[in-house]
């Protein structure tokens, strides 16, 4: 089942973009302390789809949505009706309905591979542009990373402080003997 068949080239070229940004938005107000990881999903999203889509152009390269009004398909001419020798030329006709068979493919190739090459290109952009992203988010991360062990840190040797001091405060006070028994007579 092809998913893609009604789709356009423009409509194509349109989901490669609003399918990650709507993954960015989403990811964006559901995580929003980690920004700097769905960014950096989103554009290798983006690099994905339209590698998927390049590659789902060059395997359907004979559609007809590629075709940018160029060259028509190439038709070959019939011998087989020719008077007298017509009978002797079917095979002459099945031979040339191959050849052209296959220069129509490859004007269908032609046609197809600069769209193809579009989408790769933006794939090829966006996977440049992921590399700066990942060694941002690597460094935002890091830099949280040490931001809460230095908090942690902080808060142990509060606690640690805290605890001395009630070390001290024990020491200070008597020790605690046994009970006193009130006499319930006086």
């Amino acid at each position: 089942m092809d998913l893609l068949a009604g789709m356009s080239r423009d409509d194509l070229r349109t989901w490669s973009w609003l399918l990650p940004i709507a993954f960015a938005l989403a990811l964006g107000f559901w995580r929003p302390r980690r920004f700097h990881w769905t960014a950096l999903g989103a554009v290798l999203l983006f690099a994905a789809l339209n590698a998927g889509t390049g590659i789902y152009i060059l395997n359907h390269f004979g559609d007809q949505r590629w075709n940018t009004g160029g060259e028509q398909p190439l038709t070959a001419p019939s011998f087989s009706g020719t008077p007298i020798v017509g009978q002797f030329l079917g095979p002459l006709d099945s031979a040339l309905n191959g050849v052209v068979g296959g220069v129509n493919e490859f004007l269908a190739l032609k046609q197809a591979l600069p769209v193809a090459m579009d989408f790769f290109t933006a794939s090829g952009w966006a996977l440049l542009a992921s590399f700066p992203l990942a060694i941002l988010a690597a460094s935002v991360t890091y830099a949280q990373a040490r931001r809460r062990r230095a908090e942690f840190e902080e808060y142990r040797a509060t606690v640690d402080q805290l605890k001395d001091e009630l070390a001290q405060v024990k020491r200070q006070l008597p020790p605690a003997g046994p009970p006193q028994q009130h006499d319930a007579s006086s």
